[in-house]
């Protein structure tokens, strides 16, 4: 437990980190990076050569200083970041090497602002927040290890399918090389796969959602590949390219708390926008396998027809339920995309609202249901990458 006084000298920061927060994640990265080039083969570096990753570990910070004295009002952003730390393989002698570089960045960017006193206090609250994401990471870890199927950090799966879904997306079916049966899934969560690319010191991991319902026997992601002068395009190239059947790859346990709601009974609306259909699939499937007569409308928004990854499977999943709808906007075709007055038209009364997609299309879907009356608690979203600050005004 942290003493009122230093409770007192972290909120006092709360200011100086509002202004200051992206600069000392910046100066953190920077020198931790030097100091410890070994975990650069876990960090995304296009994230952090874009700056997100620095973006979200300031949002965290800043939100830790902010509820010092009720850290479980941020208990869902702490179960979602070690749900992305456990599909990266963080290990829990990593916290001190963050806490040592965090507070130096602390002290390197405030300069004799940031007296002993407050380095100290700083001190302090790290050490709780640590403890608290190793534990829960540590329960994850634990739990996901002794689970049927299941296994600690990376293990090796072979491709045993490979099949164009689209003009840029692929999927990849995935096995495990020991022959173990596979570890559940909840629809919607994800895997982060491992590669060593040729011509790369580190090894590259990216996360990508399962995309179809569990089969029991075999993993499905579905990529999308990037244009190769994209920075963040080198794994996915590098997947479509030059990984085909029997070749293997390194695969996490399934992670992420995004994820369809099995036990209610309530309706089902799937908003997605391009390649945030993948976790889509696998909570439609599911529901089409489990509870049939559960109403779900499945909206999607794509670019073009050959962009538009699933179309035949949707619409044989649509003709086959009962309480069905499916539709989709092409942009590029003369649709448009999803506005507020489709969104009236097409969710669902009373259901429960799924969306995936690019964050500027996340923002404007979101917004619009705002705008709609609809409540937060109704509303799930899932990012690509680190969870970012959406500007999500009741409108």
């Amino acid at each position: 437990m942290l003493s009122q006084k230093t409770i007192d000298i972290v909120k006092s920061t709360v200011p100086v980190l509002e202004q200051h927060g992206r600069t000392i994640t910046t100066v953190f990265y920077k020198n931790m990076f030097e100091a410890h080039p070994e975990l650069l083969n876990v960090f995304n570096h296009v994230n952090q050569a874009q700056g997100r990753q620095q973006n979200a570990l300031a949002n965290t910070v800043y939100a830790a200083a902010a509820n010092i004295d009720n850290l479980g009002a941020i208990l869902p952003a702490v179960v979602q970041i070690a749900h992305k730390h456990k599909s990266l393989g963080i290990t829990e002698d990593q916290y001190p090497i963050v806490g040592f570089h965090l507070l130096g960045a602390i002290k390197e960017v405030l300069g004799d602002a940031a007296t002993p006193e407050i380095i100290g206090a700083w001190g302090e609250a790290y050490g709780v927040i640590a403890d608290a994401f190793i534990g829960i990471e540590k329960e994850m870890y634990d739990k996901a290890e002794q689970a049927d199927g299941g296994w600690r950090s990376f293990k090796e799966f072979k491709i045993t399918d490979k099949v164009a879904e689209s003009d840029v997306i692929t999927s990849f079916y995935l096995k495990p090389v020991d022959g173990d049966k596979l570890h559940a899934y909840k629809p919607g969560q994800y895997i982060t796969v491992r590669t060593q690319i040729p011509g790369e010191e580190y090894t590259l991991n990216r996360q990508y959602s399962l995309s179809q319902a569990e089969t029991g026997d075999v993993y499905r992601i579905s990529v999308k590949r990037e244009d190769e002068i994209n920075p963040n395009g080198k794994v996915s190239v590098f997947l479509h390219r030059e990984m085909n059947v029997g070749d293997t790859l390194e695969v996490s346990v399934p992670a992420g708390d995004f994820y369809l709601n099995m036990e209610s009974t309530n309706p089902v609306t799937l908003i997605s926008g391009g390649v945030g259909i993948t976790p889509m699939m696998s909570m439609y499937e599911t529901i089409a396998k489990t509870s049939p007569e559960r109403p779900v409308a499945f909206l999607h928004s794509a670019r073009t027809r050959k962009h538009q990854a699933f179309d035949t499977v949707l619409e044989k999943l649509n003709d086959s339920l009962s309480n069905s709808t499916y539709a989709v906007l092409y942009s590029e075709e003369g649709d448009g995309f999803i506005n507020r007055d489709f969104l009236n038209a097409n969710v669902l009364e009373g259901s429960d609202i799924y969306v995936c997609g690019p964050t500027a299309f996340m923002q404007v879907i979101i917004k619009d249901l705002y705008a709609l009356g609809i409540p937060e608690e109704k509303i799930h979203f899932e990012f690509f990458g680190p969870a970012v600050q959406l500007e999500l005004a009741h409108a």
